[in-house]
């Protein structure tokens, strides 16, 4: 396959997480094409509940195609991640992807959140996303002067303000919109050198460990789709151009259909035409 079936090769991304689940799937997929992928994440260990670590991960990003630059670090860490930024641009050359996948989920209502759980998921989820792009941005921008097609691409909802998400959840609801806020404004600030801001959700649940040891278990995992989905949807959004392709919250299937691809059936965790579980806040 020539480079030009292959837009992600030579392109370096840094994400956010990514050590297992949807992020691992998006980063797959980029490796698929021979992009060079800095993964900063926590889970250096494996974890009791959790699959994968950041060395599992780059080992299949590695088999995929990638060349892979581990930071065991923490979103959080300004610090860290200012490391993590700048061993990217020394080892690859620069930056033209930034994933913003990393994400923390309470959906306790209002009195039951503990103030701890709060600031986490808003210290990971909007601080997070805003300091891996605030830091990124002069990479990102000799990325288009290069002309690169930069993109930023946060895994955050559309800015839906029907009162029910607050009601139900108002601490994540707070944190998730963090993230889509920091869409809308970097598309915005960043327009002028031609760098692409997009924020993606999926239409139904996406069977991960979240889903399963957080929200529903297994019976919510068979109603959902696979992170398949989501990263086929994440590619087709950071291939697009960056100039024209900019301040959109996509939804994971209009994405797809956007492309022709209309049969979805591969991506059911349970084969068939049973209902699946629509996600939140759509």
């Amino acid at each position: 396959m020539t480079n030009a079936a292959k837009p992600l090769s030579g392109r370096t991304m840094i994400m956010s997480g990514g050590s297992r689940g949807i992020g691992l799937e998006i980063a797959k997929r980029a490796a698929a094409d021979g992009a060079n992928i800095t993964l900063i994440a926590k889970t250096d260990q494996p974890h009791p509940k959790l699959p994968g670590t950041i060395h599992t991960a780059a080992a299949e990003l590695e088999e995929a195609g990638g060349a892979v630059h581990k930071f065991v670090g923490d979103v959080r860490d300004d610090e860290g991640v200012a490391r993590a930024v700048q061993e990217t641009v020394d080892r690859f050359g620069g930056i033209d992807i930034v994933v913003n996948n990393a994400s923390a989920i309470d959906l306790a209502p209002t009195e039951q959140l503990a103030m701890k759980k709060y600031d986490l998921m808003q210290d990971i989820n909007c601080r997070g996303s805003f300091l891996l792009s605030k830091l990124s941005i002069p990479a990102l921008r000799a990325s288009a002067e290069a002309d690169r097609n930069p993109h930023i691409l946060t895994l955050s909802p559309p800015l839906n303000l029907d009162p029910k998400w607050a009601g139900a959840s108002l601490g994540y609801t707070i944190a998730k919109y963090g993230m889509s806020l920091t869409t809308l404004g970097l598309a915005e600030e960043l327009r002028k050198y031609g760098i692409g801001v997009n924020s993606l959700w999926p239409r139904t649940t996406i069977a991960t460990a979240a889903v399963r040891n957080l929200l529903g278990g297994d019976d919510m995992v068979s109603t959902s789709r696979t992170p398949d989905i989501y990263a086929d949807a994440a590619y087709l959004v950071l291939t697009s151009p960056a100039k024209s392709a900019t301040g959109n919250f996509y939804i994971d299937d209009e994405v797809l259909a956007e492309h022709g691809i209309t049969d979805l059936d591969k991506y059911r965790v349970t084969p068939g035409d049973g209902p699946l579980t629509t996600d939140l806040f759509l």
